[in-house]
């Protein structure tokens, strides 16, 4: 069979090979696998338990289907109540854990979800909080046990045999070309806008890049998932898991990701560039308490790893010497990632070339690629096959895709990947969409008319190098409501954090400096005080609040003169001149992510 919709996937399982531990996750300590027919019967059974409480997507529009949300951690239970849900018609709305309470009041209202599937009390908590300003929310369902809180398993008994019976009758209405998602990202004015996706957005999008999995030879084996399934990036890759009959185990948290891999032993997995920076920072964390013969055998070996280069012949003499250290250094670290992975996939932020070399050279092979939630996400990405890699770019086109260069340089999509539109926001869908080509907002090129290197970004939303998007202007608003900032800029692309060059408001530092009695010793004296330090931690920490976690300010430095017109910093009608303020300021910035 061909997949048409994304539960189509599941069958082709089902039918193809279907495998012991399709999904396993830690339960009181040990791994508790499901079967291929067990997950099938569960869905089966939540999608008829959805049917009864009134959940389908009978009014086919857009708008008028159901909707069902989640915001959990990755869980067997998170893709069952995924492919559930599209089994009824209704759309799946996905939403980070850590989202803050406005945002997340205005997701569910702005979707009208119907149905709320949380993971734990503290989200079971957070969701009621809001949910008397949600009218269209009518259940709120957790997958771990909550006191006074309906559990998940309870739905199941709403799996009567009448609506078990009209699970295919429904499922076969619809269509590849109906809307199976929403998702919300953030906007650049701070209001998330919902990405809606169809089956064919995504499941094209599946099957033009299974030939990259297909070429690493992961069927059957196993894959470690952590990359929030909220996200289009992990949540289509688990689809190719299914078509592929690889078996996805979760995670425990981000903390225990070293010992789960070396428990399970994956083929593969995903992962953003900060998550390979923090391995990369731990390894040279040991290695600097080495000594002696080992210490000049590991530094011997990391120079072989960042002289590696794809695009030269290096040599006899150098392929013995890799080959040397693999066996005696860089064993260790592939033991470290359970010692069976044949590749990473790495995306969402761009990913240091030095990281790419020293992995690769050490037999982790890290294929980079891009893409966007609106595209479903990949756009392209590097192969195994060293002709079709090329290390500091995000790789080749993947099929029926299509990209052009635009004239002020930016990158342009088009392809079944494309999403639909935005939900309920057709002035913002044609505000990115020209003749079906997507604007991505990003700055690219061509190298040897075939990889995709991406230069810049043309919009002011940045990602970090964990991959999260930062809007910086709700953050730079809201903290300039503080009379203690005057102006202000928040940095942190490709960065571990969120930081900001602050203006302080050297008109109340003056007044401030009268009532206390201290002569006021200049801008540059002023910013180096203790006490006005202290003040505008504190005022930073104070409004930290209203965001989440990846748009908190970690760090700051203040500067001594107001931007201005004059000055460059400022354009005629008072905005910030971004680029030329990081340019001027660089070695500040660089200061704050150098301590």
């Amino acid at each position: 069979m061909n997949p048409r919709r994304l539960f189509d996937c599941l069958q082709y399982q089902l039918q193809e090979l279907p495998i012991p531990d399709m999904f396993a996750a830690k339960e009181a300590g040990k791994w508790k696998t499901y079967s291929t027919q067990e997950v099938d019967d569960t869905i089966t059974r939540i999608a008829a338990g959805l049917l009864q409480l009134g959940v389908s997507g009978n009014n086919m529009t857009s708008e008028g289907r159901d909707k069902v949300a989640i915001i959990s951690k990755n869980r067997p239970e998170w893709l069952m109540v995924d492919l559930a849900t599209q089994k009824t018609g209704a759309v799946l709305v996905p939403i980070y854990p850590t989202i803050n309470v406005n945002e997340l009041q205005f997701i569910l209202n702005d979707s009208q979800t119907k149905v709320i599937f949380v993971n734990d009390e503290e989200l079971y908590l957070k969701v009621c909080s809001i949910k008397d300003f949600v009218p269209s929310l009518q259940l709120v369902f957790t997958f771990e046990y909550v006191p006074n809180a309906t559990h998940w398993k309870e739905m199941l008994k709403e799996a009567n045999i009448i609506n078990l019976s009209k699970i295919k009758e429904q499922s076969d209405r619809i269509g590849q070309d109906d809307l199976a998602t929403i998702i919300y990202t953030s906007g650049t004015t701070g209001t998330p806008k919902g990405v809606m996706l169809s089956h064919h957005n995504i499941l094209s999008n599946v099957l033009d890049s299974d030939c990259v999995f297909t070429e690493i030879g992961v069927q059957g084996l196993r894959t470690l998932s952590f990359l929030p399934l909220n996200h289009i990036f992990e949540r289509m890759i688990s689809y190719i898991y299914i078509y592929n009959s690889v078996a996805v185990y979760y995670a425990e948290n981000m903390e225990t990701i070293g010992d789960n891999l070396k428990e399970i032993k994956p083929a593969i997995f995903t992962t953003v560039p900060r998550l390979l920076e923090k391995m990369y920072e731990r390894i040279m964390s040991r290695a600097a308490k080495l000594s002696g013969l080992k210490k000049k055998l590991f530094n011997w070996a990391l120079g072989l790893g960042l002289k590696f280069d794809l695009t030269k012949k290096m040599g006899i003499g150098y392929s013995i010497q890799l080959s040397i250290a693999n066996k005696i250094v860089f064993n260790k670290w592939r033991e470290a990632v359970g010692g069976n992975l044949k590749a990473i996939v790495t995306g969402s932020a761009a990913c240091q070339v030095k990281l790419l070399k020293v992995f690769t050279a050490a037999g982790i092979p890290i294929l980079e690629g891009y893409g966007l939630t609106e595209t479903s996400p990949v756009i392209s990405v590097n192969r195994m096959d060293p002709k079709n890699r090329m290390l500091g770019t995000v790789g080749t086109l993947i099929d029926n895709v299509e990209v052009k260069i635009a004239e002020d340089g930016e990158i342009l999509c088009k392809g079944p990947n494309v999403m639909m539109g935005y939900f309920k926001r057709p002035d913002l869908t044609a505000e990115v969409m020209t003749d079906g080509w997507f604007h991505t907002g990003d700055i690219g090129t061509f190298i040897d008319n075939k990889f995709l290197k991406i230069t810049d970004r043309k919009k002011e939303i940045f990602k970090t190098s964990g991959g999260k998007y930062v809007a910086p202007q709700p953050i730079e608003n809201k903290m300039k409501e503080s009379k203690w900032i005057e102006q202000m800029i928040v940095v942190g692309a490709e960065q571990k954090f969120s930081a900001a060059l602050i203006v302080p408001s050297f008109n109340v530092l003056k007044e401030w400096c009268k009532e206390n009695g201290i002569d006021y010793p200049g801008n540059e004296a002023i910013i180096r005080n203790e006490k006005v330090l202290s003040l505008i931690k504190d005022t930073v920490e104070k409004y930290n609040q209203n965001f989440n976690h990846v748009e908190q300010i970690k760090k700051f430095e203040l500067l001594p003169e107001e931007w201005s017109v004059d000055g460059g910093e400022l354009t005629p009608t008072l905005k910030l001149k971004r680029k030329v303020i990081m340019e001027k300021y660089r070695d500040a910035i660089a200061r704050i992510y150098a301590s």
